[in-house]
C-alpha cells in the first residue's frame, strides 16, 4: 500500500481530540450519499414516466405514418406492398381520418373518426389491448350489432363517459362535409351502433377518438376506395426518424412520411428538458456536500501542521502531502457515491412497495386514477445514468479536495514547527 494512502486512510479514524473533525467527516459522508440517492431515484421516476407516455403514445398511435401531400391515396394497395419491401418495416396498414361530430340524444362531441382495417390494424398498433368493453371485430363489415344491425363504433373511455354511452347504444355520427341543396350546405348523418370502448390511458386519445371500419369511412366519406395514409409498424422505435427519411426518398415529393416522435416532439422534449434540468438541480445537492468534503480537509490540514512538517522534514516531496489529502477526499466521496448507489437503486427497484406502505400509513392516496390518469410510481433505473450519476458524485469530491491539499503541499517544515 502506497504511505500516502496508509496516511489518508489513518487521518480518517477519530482520535479523542478528533472527533469534532471525525463528525463533519460523517456529514459530508452523508451528504454526498443523499444526493447521489436522490439523483438516482427522481431520474428514475422521470425515466418511468417517459417511458410510460412512450407506450401509451405507441400503443395508439403508428411508429411511422405515410400520407399523400393534398390529396387521398388511391393506390394505398400497392404503395403498402412497396412500403412493406423496405428494411425496417414490420407491417403496414391504411387509415382514414377525418373529424366529425357524435350525437347521443341531448349531447354532442366533437372527435377525430379513424377508419381502420381491423385485420392488419392489430399488426401495427396495440389499439385491441386497450379495449375494456365490446371486441375489435364487431367492426368488420356484416358482424352482427344487435337490433338493426347497425354498422359497430368504438369510442374512448372518457368520451363514452361524456356521451353516456354503453356497448350496444345507438350513436348519430355527423359530418360537416354533407350535400349541397337549395337550402345550403346539409350535414351528412349516419347511425352507427357503440360496440366497444377503449382506454389508452391518455386522456386525449381517450376524449377525442372513435373508430369504424375502414369500409364504413369511406362510404360515409364519400372516398371510393381511397384513405387518408399508411401506418406503419418499424422494427426499432428509436430508428423510426431514418426510416421516415428513406420513405420520403423512396416515394417522392408527392408524399410525406412523419415517425411518432416528429409528431409528438413538443411533449417527448419537455419531458427531456426537465430530466436534464433536474439532474442539474440536484447534482447541487452533491455540491453541498462537496464544500463539507473541502471544510473537513481544511480543518484537517490545520489540525497534522506537525505531522506534515515532520514528514516534509523525513523527505516527503510537496506532491506526495497533496496527494495524502486528495485521497482522503476521494474515500469520502466514493465511499458516499457507494452507499448513494446501493440506497437509490434499492429504493427506486422498490418503488411502488414503498409508496403502498406509506399510502397505508398515512391513509393518502397519492395516485387517484379518475384525477392523474395513473394509478401507480412508474421507476425506470437506466445503467448509463448510474454511471454518469457516480462519475458526476465523485469528480464533484476529487475537485473539492483539490484547494485545501494544494495549501497543505505548500506549507513550509519551519513554518509549521515554528510554535510547537
Amino acid at each position: 500500500m502506497p504511505f500516502e494512502l496508509f496516511i489518508g486512510l489513518r487521518y480518517l479514524k477519530a482520535k479523542r481530540k478528533s472527533t469534532f473533525i471525525s463528525i463533519i467527516t460523517f456529514i459530508s459522508t452523508a451528504g454526498v450519499t443523499l444526493g447521489v440517492m436522490a439523483l438516482i431515484v427522481v431520474l428514475a421516476v422521470m425515466t418511468g414516466f417517459e417511458e410510460d407516455l412512450k407506450e401509451k403514445i405507441l400503443g395508439t398511435n403508428a411508429h411511422v405514418v405515410v400520407v399523400r401531400n393534398g390529396a387521398p391515396m388511391s393506390d394505398y394497395p400497392r404503395i403498402m406492398e412497396k412500403l412493406k419491401a423496405l428494411p425496417g418495416v414490420v407491417a403496414a396498414t391504411p387509415f382514414i381520418y377525418n373529424q366529425v361530430m357524435l350525437s347521443s340524444g341531448t349531447n354532442v362531441s366533437g372527435v377525430v373518426l379513424r377508419g381502420i382495417d381491423v385485420q392488419t390494424d392489430r399488426q401495427v398498433t396495440r389499439l385491441s389491448n386497450s379495449l375494456v368493453d365490446g371486441t375489435m371485430e364487431s367492426l368488420k363489415p356484416g358482424a352482427s350489432t344487435g337490433p338493426g344491425e347497425l354498422p359497430g363504433l368504438m369510442v374512448g373511455k372518457e368520451l363514452a363517459k361524456h356521451l353516456h354511452l354503453y356497448v350496444g347504444d345507438k350513436i348519430n355520427v355527423i359530418s360537416p362535409m354533407g350535400t349541397i341543396t337549395p337550402l345550403g350546405m346539409m350535414p351528412k348523418m349516419k347511425p352507427f351502433r357503440v360496440t366497444g370502448i377503449f382506454n389508452t390511458g391518455m386522456f386525449e386519445y381517450d376524449s377525442t377518438l372513435a373508430y369504424v371500419s375502414i369500409s364504413q369511412a369511406q362510404t360515409f366519406f364519400d372516398l371510393d376506395d381511397t384513405v387518408t395514409g399508411i401506418q406503419l409498424k418499424a422494427a426499432d422505435v428509436y430508428r423510426t426518424g431514418e426510416l421516415a427519411r428513406t420513405i420520403n426518398h423512396t416515394l417522392g415529393p408527392d408524399y410525406s412520411a412523419r415517425d411518432w416522435m416528429q409528431m409528438n416532439r413538443n411533449i417527448l422534449f419537455a419531458l427531456k428538458t426537465e430530466k436534464i434540468v433536474m439532474f442539474i438541480i440536484l447534482t447541487l445537492i452533491v455540491l453541498v456536500a462537496a464544500f463539507g468534503i473541502a471544510s473537513t480537509l481544511f480543518m484537517v490540514v490545520m489540525e497534522k501542521t506537525r505531522d506534515i512538517a515532520i514528514l516534509k522534514s523525513m523527505g516527503a516531496s510537496g506532491g506526495s502531502i497533496m496527494k495524502i489529502f486528495v485521497l482522503e477526499g476521494l474515500i469520502i466521496g466514493v465511499v458516499g457515491t457507494i452507499l448513494g448507489v446501493v440506497s437509490g437503486l434499492l429504493i427506486s427497484l422498490n418503488l411502488e412497495p414503498i409508496i403502498d406502505v406509506i399510502q397505508k400509513v398515512t391513509g393518502q392516496n397519492f395516485f387517484s386514477k379518475d384525477i392523474y390518469y395513473l394509478d401507480h410510481f412508474p421507476s425506470l433505473v437506466i445503467p448509463s445514468d448510474v454511471v454518469l450519476i457516480s462519475i458526476t458524485a465523485v469528480l464533484i469530491s476529487f475537485l473539492a479536495t483539490l484547494y485545501p491539499s494544494w495549501q497543505a503541499s505548500r506549507m513550509l517544515p519551519a513554518e509549521a514547527l515554528r510554535y510547537e
